[in-house]
């Protein structure tokens, strides 16, 4: 892979006690919340956290208390900071995310630094921002999603005309971008093994599966319209004794439209730790994605 071609560093004012040699700071600009699924930013982040100072800057919360960024460490040392100010047009919204962000800067010293991105939409307010090197992870085609702003699009636009390397979280993902930036690699996500090998180990159910008769088919992630829930429907009333087991979060959709049988359970989100308990109870795993225009382009991690 070719490296990217690195712009010197620079700062909101200087500060000497930085060294040269020390590796830079990445600075990431996600519309994923880090306690939301440990997924592709949490296992490349807390990688490169071995190395850098990683700061991860997720989407405003609307809060009607004084503007400010609520940071927290978590583990690997690294800083999740949401932001937190009154609802407002998005022309002030952006301004003041940038004001926010440039005090946030200071405070920290971030004067040499990678900027990584998850959306394109924070490009409203990062525009004045000078790092050493522009970093688009593309994990899916986000303006294909449900409630995608306007905007996206333009905004892809823009950051792909700033990044200095592209990765794409997929091989189709990567035929749709490839002419769009001279620096594009396909970077498909993999397996834990070490993780995922403990669900092939003989073990005790956890307490909500355990009551659940088998066969069962099982599915983990987030639960939107990614889903083909008639498919889910149609599977549980022509097999009344296979019982699907779904564990994760509902996102995006009305619970209200989800599929009700007596054997379609769902276990809600867990921890990424936990995982590997329930596939162990597990006959059959389930990828039930829908073919529509939020699946066009994914590459789910569940594959290989």
């Amino acid at each position: 892979m070719a490296p990217p071609t690195l712009r010197p560093s620079a700062s909101f004012g200087s500060d000497t006690s930085i060294q040269v040699h020390q590796p830079p700071d990445i600075v990431t600009l996600t519309h994923l919340r880090w306690d939301f699924v440990f997924q592709r930013p949490q296992h490349l982040l807390t990688r490169c956290a071995r190395r850098h100072r990683v700061f991860v800057i997720e989407e405003p919360v609307i809060d009607d208390g004084p503007p400010r960024l609520d940071v927290s460490v978590r583990q690997h040392g690294i800083h999740v900071v949401v932001p937190r100010f009154p609802a407002r047009p998005s022309g002030e919204s952006a301004a003041l995310q940038a004001q926010l962000l440039r005090g946030f800067f200071r405070e920290h010293r971030i004067a040499d630094y990678v900027l990584w991105y998850y959306t394109p939409m924070a490009m409203e307010f990062t525009r004045d921002l000078t790092p050493r090197a522009v970093v688009y992870d593309c994990m899916d085609e986000l303006s294909a999603f449900a409630g995608a702003p306007a905007a996206m699009r333009e905004r892809e636009q823009e950051l792909l005309a700033r990044a200095d390397v592209v990765f794409t979280g997929g091989q189709t993902l990567y035929e749709s971008k490839r002419h769009s930036h001279p620096n594009v690699h396909a970077f498909p996500s993999s397996v834990d093994i070490d993780h995922f090998a403990r669900g092939r180990a003989k073990q005790p159910d956890p307490d909500d599966q355990a009551h659940i008769p088998h066969p069962r088919l099982g599915f983990f992630g987030v639960v939107d319209e990614r889903m083909d829930l008639d498919l889910l429907r149609r599977l549980a009333a022509a097999r009344p004794d296979w019982h699907l087991v779904i564990v994760g979060p509902v996102v995006k959709i009305d619970p209200s439209v989800l599929p009700v049988a007596a054997n379609i359970h769902y276990l809600g989100p867990k921890q990424y730790d936990e995982l590997p308990s329930y596939l162990a109870g597990w006959d059959v795993a389930l990828l039930p994605f829908a073919r529509n225009d939020a699946t066009r382009f994914i590459s789910p991690t569940r594959t290989p």
